[in-house]
């Protein structure tokens, strides 16, 4: 069996720039006036956060949370815990999740149970992939940038193994 490969490209680079500026546009109108904290879940979500926060023509403030439920390279544990925590506090603060996926949603689940103990003032989310047909928990989800089938994918964040993130789109994996 071959090496897994970056396969079909299913969102290009243009069409990532397009909706991020989108995105962008939208958290700028809607926190218009105020200053969010914008909460990037790493390591996925650090390529589509740079990009969006570079399209949100408002003041904010940035920070990383690490998680993980991946216990191999493409299946997840179901299990999520927190690697790294947030170097801010977040009480009475605008809060928006930046993710890279949601799937099974539990992760994103988790993230928000963990930071809503936090009282914020309002917590939403921004994902820049759904793949709503592995969904397991119900999850409300604020800004979607695409929508995408259940096959697994590289590029823009996106890694098998720790490759193929820098790639500037995303791609379907292939042999895996």
């Amino acid at each position: 069996m071959s090496e897994p490969r970056p396969g079909r490209i299913l969102i290009s680079e243009a069409e990532l720039r397009a909706r991020i500026a989108e995105i962008g546009q939208a958290i700028a109108r809607d926190y218009a006036g105020e200053s969010p904290i914008l909460v990037g879940v790493l390591q996925g979500a650090f390529l589509f956060m740079a990009d969006l926060i570079r399209a949100v023509a408002i003041d904010l403030t940035t920070d990383f949370i690490g998680v993980s439920s991946y216990s191999s390279a493409a299946k997840s544990s179901g299990q999520v815990r927190l690697l790294s925590d947030l170097s801010m506090p977040i009480e009475g603060r605008q809060v928006v999740i930046v993710e890279d996926i949601v799937d099974t949603g539990l992760t994103l689940s988790y993230l928000k149970r963990n930071l809503e103990a936090r009282h914020p003032k309002r917590l939403r989310t921004c994902v820049l992939v759904d793949k709503i047909e592995r969904r397991q928990v119900e999850i409300e989800l604020d800004y979607v940038g695409f929508t995408i089938p259940n096959v697994f994918v590289v590029g823009y964040g996106f890694d098998y193994g720790g490759l193929y993130r820098n790639l500037p789109y995303i791609a379907e994996l292939e042999g895996g």
